[in-house]
């Protein structure tokens, strides 16, 4: 989320921008008294920033004499992004403004293991079909966005050894789609992109928040004083392969055995049912069991819940994060999944990190790793130090 700049310290026109980002008129006056500027050059930003159509006048505020000031907030009309969140079998896009507020959306079953040239072409036909419908030329577009369900390196954009991603390993996204957008293109896994969103969209008050996934696989991403912490290569959030105690004989599919996603994910969880007789192919089908009261699939959700809770009570202790948002198609099961991880957290974490904590489902919905993916652009983009360099503010911030 934008962040205030402290008064006295280096504000150029990025930094009042962060200030503006909030939504809130102000004039020249409170702008000037917020960061400590001397009234002149704060004019002298908000011209830069009135150049640049990032911000707007929003009309005048009362007068106690003379002539009533002039308010200016932040334009998020001033430029559109595309943000795509690309699951194994399904691909949704969203066009939002700068505030993330969403003006169209598409979605598709498609298989990411097609390959990348031909997801990407979808996205890129699809995706400018959706400026076409919102009426926005390309010119319009600040930036690009993708999550890919794997691991990825986010400062190259690529993916690493992704285990459903067939012709994916190291190839060059933002390359590929820059021939045909010409525009700055972000990639990140998708866990990432929607603990974004739905930190962005939901919970924008809490600093620290763990978004667990929980679908055919189990991931985490991690949010740190406001910001996406992603480790030294972009692993961190990672839980779906910390071991499970009891559950050694258990094989994954990275080739350990114990792994959580292997004992508490969708499609662990239809194993189980289909080896006691009840037919389920993935999450989908445990959802659809579970909702119509199948004791065997509530008893095994609960049970997902549990484990998961397992492993993010050591997380909560290390982390001591705010809360705890479960999302993912396995949480659309009801309350079983997230009681299961409340009885175990509560249980087995210091009670200081838990004081406070709130463990909550998810509020974004499907559209919360295109908006995160469209997030992620925006707050790259809207950098204070990164607009502050760009030729648009060097002589004026």
């Amino acid at each position: 989320m934008p962040r205030r700049p402290v008064p006295g310290a280096s504000v150029g026109a990025g930094a009042l921008l962060q200030l503006l980002r909030d939504g809130v008129p102000r004039t020249r006056s409170e702008l000037a008294t917020l960061t400590g500027l001397a009234r002149s050059t704060v004019t002298g930003r908000i011209d830069a920033l009135l150049a640049a159509g990032l911000i707007a006048p929003t009309g005048e505020t009362a007068s106690t004499g003379g002539r009533p000031p002039a308010t200016f907030s932040f334009n998020p009309a001033a430029r559109i992004v595309l943000g795509a969140d690309l699951g194994a079998t399904h691909a949704r896009l969203a066009v939002t403004d700068l505030a993330g507020n969403v003006l169209a959306v598409s979605n598709a079953d498609l298989d990411i293991a097609l390959g990348p040239k031909a997801v990407l072409d979808w996205v890129v036909e699809h995706g400018l079909g959706l400026l076409d419908e919102v009426s926005r030329p390309a010119a319009d577009l600040l930036g690009v966005g993708i999550g890919l369900p794997g691991p990825v390196e986010h400062s190259a954009g690529r993916a690493v050894n992704p285990p459903i991603m067939p012709g994916w390993d190291g190839f060059d996204v933002p390359s590929y789609v820059q021939e045909r957008i010409p525009v700055p293109v972000m990639v990140d896994n998708d866990v990432n992109i929607m603990a974004l969103g739905e930190h962005f969209t939901a919970w924008p008050q809490y600093e620290h928040l763990l978004f667990i996934k929980a679908a055919t696989g189990i991931g985490c991403g991690i949010i740190a004083s406001g910001q996406v912490y992603r480790g030294a290569q972009g692993a961190a959030g990672d839980m779906g392969h910390i071991r499970v105690a009891g559950a050694d004989d258990v094989q994954c599919r990275c080739g350990n055995t114990g792994c959580l996603e292997a004992v508490a994910s969708g499609a662990a969880i239809a194993r189980k049912l289909t080896e006691q007789g009840i037919q389920a192919g993935g999450s989908l089908d445990v959802v659809e069991l579970a909702r119509s009261g199948s004791v065997p699939a509530l008893r095994l959700v609960r049970q997902a819940g549990r484990d998961i809770g397992e492993v993010l009570a050591g997380a909560v202790n290390f982390f001591n994060p705010s809360i705890i948002v479960i999302g993912g198609s396995l949480a659309l099961a009801g309350d079983h999944l997230i009681a299961g991880v409340r009885e175990v957290i509560y249980q087995r974490s210091l009670p200081l990190a838990t004081r406070h904590l709130r463990i909550a489902a998810a509020r974004t919905g499907e559209s919360s790793g295109a908006i995160g993916a469209g997030v992620m652009v925006i707050e790259h983009a809207l950098d204070p130090a990164r607009l502050d360099a760009s030729n648009d503010f060097k002589t004026n911030g």
